[in-house]
């Protein structure tokens, strides 16, 4: 069944985060007491549960908006360099209407212990006579929730707001949880039912990351065919992780538009470390991550620690050069056009981090190679889910060390018995050796480029485990597995010799300390 939308509004700081993130069980919108903290759609599918035990959860949408009236508080007009942030307000309100027209259900937020403002009598006009929005078909119902009912005492002046014409309001405290089984109980009631076809399951997840300004909201934007996120030249415009899913060229995509980062120290707040955690949770949840740096600008410490972040992730990434257009016919410090090559060679020398991820030229604004950069993304994220046979990766395996094998000063030979490819997204290869300590790192670096050269995982991050012998077959004996031994690998069918299969070694000592999804893609 399709999940019915709900949309969170309200004046600045009425608490309309906290409620999201109340009914969530999670932190999933910032909350700070500045007002105009949430400038964009923020979106999270929730099951609520029902009154009775014996009930079937719901699922829901959730969206919650910024705070439509007046954006900035006393004092902080501007920010840090100067920028008037009072001009985001039509960005925001035009939000907020979008998030209007689609809603099933409008939850108007109301300060209870503030009561009734000249803000909200204008919102409830406005959602009474649909001026929120191009809304088609009969209105969302709305209710009034009495925000920052914080106990008893402000009970009476909650019920206050039902003058506003809505019925009963629902009364909670996000700060006491007061009232807060009752709220979600009501909204599992009046919950209606959507009746249009359901979405499809998404192709492909995006994780757009960058530094201020670097054009990724004019990406999504631009990708979605509407001005679905806020673009403007103030930076840090974008302060959550923003999910917009699109069509394009017949495959389905859910873009994540990230907050632009700046260096830890020039944090002002604390919305910039929850905007950091965010992006760090919408790399995470991607399956590529499309890694923005800003041709005009140069590559700082910013896309040098977001790049640090992408390679701890595992995660496949195209380094997207945005705003190629304005660079192109320039020249260098040297007096040199610049070029594709030079600044390829550029990139890669910043960024030591990401040597295998393919680097693509693009402009955001001008809709200049956005097509391939998301062909481009398909590629990487058919590659990371790429599996190799377990005889094919040992017969890799014997080739590289034949070729050339891990040096050791104590004079004794490393060896490997046993290889495996144990899951997919990032892949993860296994090889049990003699002794993990005689594979350097060095050596672990060129095993690495060896698997790009000769395996379909040229252009994706691989995750390497080196297993002790003696370690996986302690552990099978003492899992019951006494006398199971590992030995080598036939070069030309990967059988293992003496007629020891894989399915006879203790599976769960070989795979121990691995992902609990692993045992799910091990190759007998």
């Amino acid at each position: 069944m399709p999940v019915p939308r709900i949309a969170i509004v309200g004046r600045p700081n009425v608490g309309k985060s906290s409620l999201l993130n109340l009914i969530a069980r999670e932190r999933v919108a910032i909350v700070d007491p500045t007002p105009g903290v949430t400038r964009d759609r923020v979106s999270v599918v929730v099951g609520l549960e029902p009154p009775d035990p014996a009930g079937e959860p719901k699922p829901a949408e959730i969206t919650d908006t910024g705070g439509y009236g007046v954006y900035v508080a006393d004092g902080e007009r501007f920010d840090d360099i100067g920028a008037d942030l009072s001009t985001l307000t039509k960005d925001i309100e035009h939000q907020i209407g979008a998030a209007v027209e689609t809603a099933d259900l409008i939850l108007f937020c109301v300060d209870c212990q503030a009561g009734i403002t000249p803000q909200d009598l204008a919102i409830a006009k406005m959602l009474r006579e649909q001026k929120l929005g191009h809304r088609e078909g009969p209105p969302a119902p709305v209710r009034v929730v009495a925000t920052k009912c914080d106990g008893p005492s402000w009970e009476a002046h909650a019920y206050e707001l039902s003058s506003f014409g809505f019925g009963d309001p629902m009364l909670v405290s996000s700060k006491t949880k007061y009232f807060r089984r009752d709220m979600l109980d009501t909204l599992y009631e009046i919950l209606p039912e959507r009746h249009d076809e359901p979405e499809p399951e998404v192709d492909l997840k995006l994780a757009i990351v960058g530094k201020r300004n670097a054009g990724k909201s004019t990406l999504v934007n631009t990708l979605a065919g509407q001005p679905r996120v806020i673009v403007s030249e103030i930076a840090g415009t974008t302060r959550d992780a923003i999910d917009v899913k699109f069509e394009l060229n017949g495959r389905s995509i859910m873009a994540i538009d990230t907050a632009g980062l700046r260096r830890k120290k020039s944090f002002q707040n604390q919305i910039e470390w929850y905007a950091l955690d965010r992006s760090e949770r919408a790399i995470a949840r991607a399956d590529v991550v499309l890694l923005l740096i800003d041709a005009e600008s140069t590559i700082s410490q910013v896309d040098q620690q977001l790049a640090q972040l992408v390679v701890a992730s595992h995660k496949p990434v195209v380094i997207v050069v945005n705003k190629w257009d304005a660079v192109e016919s320039r020249a260098d410090q040297k007096g040199r056009p610049v070029t594709p090559e030079r600044y390829e060679n550029y990139v890669r020398k910043e960024l030591k981090g990401l040597p295998f991820a393919p680097i693509a030229l693009m402009s955001a604004q001008a809709g200049f190679n956005v097509d391939a950069v998301i062909d481009l993304a398909f590629d990487l994220h058919a590659q990371s889910c790429e599996r190799v046979g377990t005889g094919q990766l040992n017969r890799v395996v014997r080739e590289i060390v034949e070729h050339r094998g891990p040096t050791n000063k104590l004079g004794v030979e490393a060896k490997v018995y046993f290889a495996s490819q144990v899951r997919t997204n990032p892949p993860m290869l296994v090889l049990v050796v003699n002794n993990p300590e005689f594979f350097t790192h060095n050596y672990e670096r060129y095993l690495m480029n060896q698997f790009r050269d000769r395996l379909p995982f040229a252009e994706v991050p691989i995750k390497l485990i080196l297993r002790s012998r003696a370690r996986v077959e302690k552990r099978a004996a003492a899992r019951g597995g006494s006398g199971t031994r590992l030995h080598e690998v036939d070069a030309e069918t990967g059988a293992i010799i003496d007629d020891i299969s894989p399915e006879t070694i203790n599976q769960a000592a070989f795979l121990e300390g691995l992902p609990d999804d692993a045992a799910a893609y091990f190759d007998d």
